[in-house]
């Protein structure tokens, strides 16, 4: 028992004292700017800062945001009161019936009608072709798929009335068919069904796509018509929003193009409806015409603002 007692004891060893992290003296490198953060740290640099700012935010606000205002209020204003000089800023006695008038007296009814029918199988049309072409040439990549794609971009510095009088001429007279697609949809839907423009966003959005994702359905069988519908239209909603988008506002506000292969009034954009009854109507209706006209096409854009800059950067982000 007394040697049990009498040995000595072993202790644990006392842990060692924690180590000291060396903090890394390296930081990120600060974002560079025109204006560099001392600057902005003192009371004169910050004034500077925040009146060029101001002043810039409302110069550009006014540059855009006044036409819209002299449209919508000149409207309002009395033949006599929109002729005066110099103008007023505000209508002194408003005539907001003005733009009942303009709706009911140029029939605006029909023509937007007609107008939505262009643009609905122009959307349509550019969709099936554009998102096709696309996604052959980024991820079939068949022969000559570039030299395709760089025909498509060339096409992009032709100006567009160059194209005119060619265009009129195989609408007028379908090669091979000798079909006159004049005074019909047809003539305003295949022409805007291939757009260059669009098929290199829809291509550089598939680009960035995973090829595995394809890869993983071919083993399972996926045929190419059903990697598409399955897996790439489903993650592609940004970009098609974009086509959309552009689709939907290139046919909205054409002009020359449907005054030339839409003759009949009857079947005529409101674009060119409202030109061709401009000469007998008052200055005042003809602007009300006017703002109910571009109002789809804002409201459009204001709706789906987030998704063409999403779009657009989404297609930019791999290169």
């Amino acid at each position: 028992m007394s040697n049990v007692l009498d040995r000595p004891v072993r202790t644990a060893p006392a842990p060692a004292p924690p180590r000291r992290v060396r903090r890394s003296r390296r930081t990120e490198p600060a974002q560079r700017t025109l204006v560099s953060p001392h600057s902005l740290r003192s009371r004169r640099g910050r004034i500077i800062y925040w009146t060029v700012l101001t002043f810039t935010v409302l110069v550009f606000t006014l540059v855009f945001v006044f036409p819209l205002y002299w449209m919508v209020t000149g409207a309002m204003k009395s033949s006599s009161e929109l002729v005066r000089l110099p103008p007023t800023i505000f209508p002194k006695d408003p005539h907001p019936e003005v733009y009942k008038k303009a709706w009911s007296q140029m029939d605006l009814g029909r023509y937007m009608f007609n107008t939505f029918i262009y643009a609905l199988g122009a959307w349509l049309l550019q969709l099936a072709v554009d998102v096709s072409a696309a996604f052959a040439l980024s991820k079939l990549r068949p022969m000559f798929g570039k030299l395709v794609l760089g025909g498509m971009l060339l096409t992009l510095m032709i100006p567009p009335t160059v194209l005119l009088l060619p265009a009129y001429l195989t609408v007028r007279d379908i090669p091979i068919l000798h079909l006159n697609l004049l005074n019909t949809p047809w003539a305003i839907w295949l022409p805007a069904a291939a757009n260059g423009f669009n098929i290199f966003l829809l291509k550089r959005f598939f680009d960035s796509i995973p090829s595995e994702l394809l890869e993983a359905a071919a083993i399972d069988g996926a045929s190419a018509p059903r990697m598409l519908w399955s897996i790439i239209l489903p993650v592609s909603r940004p970009i098609l929003g974009v086509v959309s988008i552009f689709a939907v506002v290139n046919v909205w506000k054409d002009f020359v193009w449907p005054l030339l292969v839409m003759p009949d009034t009857n079947k005529m954009p409101v674009s060119v409806a409202i030109s061709q009854l401009s000469q007998q109507m008052p200055q005042n209706v003809l602007i009300a015409a006017l703002v109910i006209a571009s109002l789809p096409a804002i409201a459009v854009f204001f709706i789906f603002q987030r998704n063409i800059m999403a779009g657009l950067t989404a297609g930019g982000l791999k290169g």
